[in-house]
């Protein structure tokens, strides 16, 4: 399943990549040509165009039919990791939409990546293998019913999403830590190697397609190689002189991440309430987004004047460019001149870091055209991320940090002994530690796609330092868009408040839990799920008269299966466990629960009982009321719980045996200050 899930990754993303380098390649040549021609009106409504019909598909295939499938994934991927679910995620038309929209949005020149996207079709891929398909089209191979269980299936989307990241970078041990680092929450030496397995077969397969595609066999698709931007050609040497311009790109990569997060977190508010108006109104953003884009990237290179190749010492076989990619586009500069803002413009976004990255080319970008792309990058990259289409954030953070990289290098010239294309890959670093809060994952990826080992002490100070400042003012991308979502994420480490409150009294504050017997009435267990959205009920036993004791824990999903198969007693009595081993498997069990008010039950059928002993999970676990929330939630995230029972402590013939029932969301922070708002201020004194 594992070499699976890597093959199929690795095939879908390099399909992927050469889709949009051909129907980028094909939209620029066909916009310079205008432009030589001296048709600049015609150019623009060319390129506008074009862009507005791949936007129109992908914002339209995401918002008829898998809405779900729009943005980048990573933030659902990791609530599902930590216990939450998250309905039609992973499933077949979300597959389909993300990689057919990925194409459209990312050829559409706006100002996403196809990073995200790619570690969310892994997961999609993954799921899809372990449960066979979905709906009808599901496999019923036995061998499947082996996956058929939420560990392997967790197991499995930790590969895919792992294997995403590695088709994005072609990074295979960065999308092993990335997993660990960043999407994973709870991980073991099985899980390590089954990711690196996957990862190395996605390797393969992308270096596969490059040989193949050599020789330009597969159009516009760049040669490259299996390194994505290659900066290995310069000897880093270090300097005393360089700890502060250094340490300047790291403080500003934290700063200006935080910012980024700030500024995102207000517009994604924004889109949620024009989103909520419905599908005309989402398209309308995405297509107006475009437009806004299309303007930016075709009018701002007017703006810059042609700068001399002589000027860049550039070789004059390489300068200027007019063909498919390279350093030095022409656009519509005389020959001999070039226009370095066009470069970086009009390009994929993968051509442009590497051209941002490129070394040896410290004249090459002048300053003026540096600020603008930094802004316009930064204007472009708030306003698109939450529109309807498949977007990841990687490479636009990744363009915003190496503009600033150079900037810094460039500003501080007399200072700088490091090559400038290095600082400009110091400042994709520091800003992506500053906004997405990761270092060692952001390490090992960036060592992979640059081939430079010598940045590893440098880079490793640049992230520690750009992940400082931004703790220090709010948390990462990923955490916000988390809260968003209303996703219950729980944190590896609780609020320090929450050791001053019991979950007793946490309890006291919910409605008293509905509890089920041993032997349950038809009725009662219908009339219980269907007044209650509850997952699981206690389930409480009877002994001897006046004596009542826990039983165990019977999920919602079984009652349903015993409901669906009608498996009901005349009369009230314990069965034997062989009755029920006859008439149940595990993997009809494992089923979807569904709903209750498609069953059509008769009155004699009602007044029936159900033995739920068989069922019951005999040993959940249980906490004593006096214990403290904050020892609560790190059991319940590290044993990976669904429901926590909290038991009295003192038993008795007047006492109940349970005191209530917990879940995630009555462990979210957020929930506990709205039941115990005094809480709140011993909050703002920790």
């Amino acid at each position: 399943m594992a070499f699976l899930v890597g093959l199929l990754t690795g095939v879908i993303a390099s399909l992927i990549n050469l889709a949009i380098e051909n129907i980028t390649g094909l939209k620029m040549l066909r916009m310079v040509t205008l432009v030589r021609e001296r048709r600049y009106w015609a150019g623009f409504l060319y390129f506008a165009g074009v862009n507005l019909g791949l936007t129109f598909v992908a914002a339209a295939l995401c918002v008829v039919f898998a809405p779900t499938a729009a943005g980048p994934g990573i933030p659902e991927i990791k609530a599902y990791l930590n216990g939450v679910d998250t309905p039609n995620m992973f499933g077949a038309p979300q597959l389909i939409v993300k990689i057919v929209g990925s194409i459209g949005a990312v050829s559409s020149g706006m100002d996403l990546g196809k990073e995200g996207p790619l570690v969310h079709i892994g997961a999609c891929l993954a799921n899809l293998l372990s449960q066979g398909g979905e709906g009808r089209w599901r496999l019923r191979w036995r061998w499947l019913r082996f996956f058929n269980n939420d560990r392997d299936r967790r197991d499995l989307i930790t590969c895919g999403a792992s294997s995403g990241v590695c088709a994005a970078f072609r990074a295979p041990v960065g999308g092993v830590l990335f997993a660990l680092e960043e999407v994973a929450t709870w991980w073991r030496s099985a899980l390590l190697w089954r990711t690196f397995f996957s990862t190395a077969t996605v390797v393969v397969v992308l270096r596969g397609f490059i040989e193949v595609c050599r020789n330009g066999r597969c159009g516009m698709f760049g040669e490259g190689g299996l390194i994505l931007f290659d900066v290995s050609g310069v000897t880093v040497r270090y300097h005393a002189g360089d700890l502060l311009p250094v340490t300047l790109v790291g403080v500003l990569g934290g700063l200006f991440g935080a910012l980024y997060n700030h500024v995102l977190h207000q517009v994604l508010r924004l889109y949620n309430l024009i989103n909520a108006r419905g599908r005309l109104a989402k398209l309308a953003l995405a297509l107006a987004v475009s437009v806004l884009t299309s303007a930016g990237l075709y009018l701002l290179p007017f703006a810059v004047p042609c700068t001399p190749c002589s000027a860049a010492g550039a070789a004059a076989a390489s300068c200027p460019t007019v063909g498919k990619s390279g350093n030095f586009k022409q656009f519509n500069c005389p020959d001999g001149f070039y226009n370095d803002l066009a470069s970086l413009l009009h390009a994929t976004n993968t051509d442009a870091t590497r051209n941002i990255f490129s070394t040896g080319t410290a004249g090459e970008f002048r300053l003026d055209s540096l600020l603008i792309f930094f802004a316009i990058y930064c204007v472009l990259g708030l306003l698109t991320f939450g529109i309807a289409v498949p977007s990841g954030l990687f490479l636009p953070i990744i363009l915003m940090g190496s503009a600033y990289g150079r900037i810094a290098a460039l500003v501080l010239a007399r200072f700088v002994r490091i090559d400038h294309g290095l600082y400009a890959v110091l400042g994709a670093a520091a800003l992506m530690s500053g906004s997405m809060r990761m270092t060692v994952s952001l390490c090992v990826i960036f060592l992979e796609l640059t081939n430079n080992l010598l940045l590893l002490p440098i880079t490793m100070f640049v992230l520690l330092i750009a992940k400082t400042v931004g703790d220090a003012f709010n948390p990462s991308i990923y955490e916000i868009i988390l809260d968003l979502k209303g996703l219950p994420f729980l944190e590896p480490k609780p609020e320090t408040w929450m050791k001053d409150i019991a979950v007793g009294e946490l309890a006291a504050a919910k409605p008293r839990a509905v509890t089920l017997q041993v032997v349950e009435r038809v009725s009662t267990v219908v009339e219980v799920l269907r007044s209650t959205p509850h997952n699981g009920f206690p389930v409480l036993d009877r002994p001897r008269p006046g004596v009542s004791e826990l039983h165990g824990l019977v999920l919602r999903s079984h009652l349903m299966a015993v409901l669906r198969k009608r498996w009901f007693l005349p009369e009230r009595r314990r069965t034997e466990e062989w009755e029920a081993r006859e008439k149940f498997s595990s993997t009809g069990l494992a089923e979807k629960a569904g709903s209750v008010d498609e069953l059509q039950l008769s009155p004699e059928e009602l007044d029936m009982y159900i033995d739920l002993h068989p069922f019951t999970n005999t040993t959940p676990y249980t906490v004593v009321e006096t214990m403290s929330v904050a020892k609560a939630v790190v059991l319940f995230r590290t044993c990976a719980l669904r429901h926590m029972l909290i038991i009295p402590k003192f038993q008795g013939l007047e006492i109940s045996p349970i005191v209530g029932i917990l879940t995630r969301q009555d462990l979210r922070a957020h929930n506990i200050l709205g039941a115990f708002p005094l809480l709140a201020n011993k909050r703002k004194v920790h």
